[in-house]
Parts: structure tokens; sequence; C-alpha cells
């Protein structure tokens, strides 16, 4: 056994040389203008840690490039266009996800020299201009323009569409153009979003984790963040859960370079508040 494994390895290295065994592929589906997360230069967080499960399954990596937009799984991961998508949030239906590899935040951002906000609750929110997102009329708009609703606060609110101008960089970031401006003196993002950007705009910003993390049991400000596969792909999630465990460290690097608050007990921020 011992005297023929060095023959069995050169074996192999010979068959790989004459190409007689294939590379793997590993066929991911992301946007491919969305920074932070994913773009088609591949400069996105999501672009650099599928890098690493790559890395780790030795295979070649292949992108489809779909605007993450309204129909996204069904004409991508469903249509067997690719096999992974990265940043979804943890158990979503319709696909199995892996374990989470972060949890974010909604944040409030606001300019340094603007107002203090304590929580949803917070007198201020009444005074200022707020940004948030809005995904559409059909009651599936996000967290925080439901909780403000909830308050009354609706008058000096304003609505920033998420999907955004696609013919401009990163479309979900303009609300944080507005705020750098002064159009706006509160914004309400992802997380991941406003720490990344915060540090990219011509003015200093100032980036808080909204409060409560809970409005109500059906309301989350925070979410677990995973990989999906199709359901049926069960050996493939254990693949990327394995690998996403043995670079640990690599992906928690990552996180931290790109500003994303964390409240799953690794908080490393480089821009703004964990």
């Amino acid at each position: 056994m011992c005297s023929s494994f060095p023959k069995s390895l050169a074996f192999t290295a010979l068959l790989l040389a004459a190409g007689s065994v294939e590379a793997r592929d590993l066929r991911v589906c992301a946007d491919p203008n969305n920074l932070p997360f994913s773009n088609e230069a591949r400069e996105g967080l999501e672009n650099k840690i599928v890098a690493l499960i790559a890395e780790e399954l030795g295979a070649d990596l292949h992108y489809t490039w779909w605007a993450q937009r309204r129909g996204f799984l069904r004409n991508t991961l469903k249509a067997e266009a690719c096999d992974l998508v990265p940043g979804l949030p943890a158990n979503l239906e319709g696909v199995r996800t892996t374990a989470p590899y972060y949890r974010s935040t909604y944040v409030f951002v606001t300019r340094a020299d603007g107002p203090e906000v304590a929580s949803y609750s917070d007198p201020v929110l009444r005074e200022k201009k707020i940004g948030v997102h809005l995904v559409g009329d059909d009651g599936s708009n996000t967290p925080p323009a439901h909780a403000l609703a909830r308050r009354g606060v609706i008058d000096n609110v304003r609505g920033y569409m998420v999907y955004g101008d696609y013919g401009e960089p990163n479309p979900p970031a303009r609300i944080l153009t507005s705020l750098a401006q002064g159009e706006i003196d509160v914004a309400i993002v992802w997380g991941p979003l406003g720490g990344y950007f915060a540090t990219r705009q011509a003015v200093p910003l100032k980036v808080t984790p909204v409060r409560p993390s809970f409005d109500g049991p059906q309301l989350p400000m925070v979410f677990d963040i995973s990989m999906a596969v199709r359901k049926e792909d069960d050996a493939l999630r254990q693949e990327v859960d394995a690998a996403l465990t043995r670079r640990r460290t690599d992906v928690d690097a990552i996180l931290a370079a790109y500003g994303v608050p964390r409240v799953d007990g690794t908080v490393k921020h480089a821009g703004g508040t964990p």
C-alpha cells in the first residue's frame, strides 16, 4: 500500500496534465451591479467569500449575472442556470440554505453633525427627513418602512426604491448619497450597505444599529445570512457548509474589511459603529 501510493499520485498528475480529469465547476448566480455584495468585476464581499468556497472545493468558478429583483431565484437557481446563490436570508422558503455565515441588522445612518437616533420611537424621527428603501406598493416594503408607518411617521419619510435606476452603479446606494448631500437627515438601511458606503461619501457618516432589534414578533430588524442551493442539492449544501466552517477566519476578515455591522458576537467594523 505504501509503495503504490506515490505511483497513484503520479498517475493522477499525468491524467490532470493530459486533460483526462475534468476540473469541477462551481456555478454561481449573483447581481452584476450591487456593491457591497457583488458586481461583475467580482469586487463584492459575496464574490470574495464565494471565491474561498471554490478554492476549498477545488472548483472553477463560473458566474451567471442577473439583477437581484423580483423573479431572481426563479430565473436563476430554480431555472438551473447555477447551483449556488450567496447572500440570502437563512431558511428562505423554496430553497435549501446553508448555516448562516453572518448576522447583521438594519442601521440608522446620519451625517456626523446630524441627529442622534436611539430607536424607532425616538421623537427626532418625527422632526427630521427620513429616507427608507421601498420595494413596492403591495405590502412587501422593507422592515424600516413598516416600523415607521406603524408609529405614524409618514409625512416626513422619503422612499427610495431598493431596485433603483439600474443604469447607475449600485442603485440601492442612492439613499446614502442623498444623505451625504443633505437631502435627508437620517437613512435607515440594511447594515452591510450602510457600513460599506458610509465610508465612501464626501462627508463623514455615522452608523448605528436600529432599536429594537425585533419590532414585534413579525417584524425583525436582524437577519441571518446564508447561501442557497436547490432543495434536492443537499450534498452541495453540506460541502459549502464545510468550506465556510474551514474558512471562518477568512470570511470574518472579509466582512470586517467591507464594514459589515455584526450582531452575532463577531463585531469588527472599520468605518462606523458595529
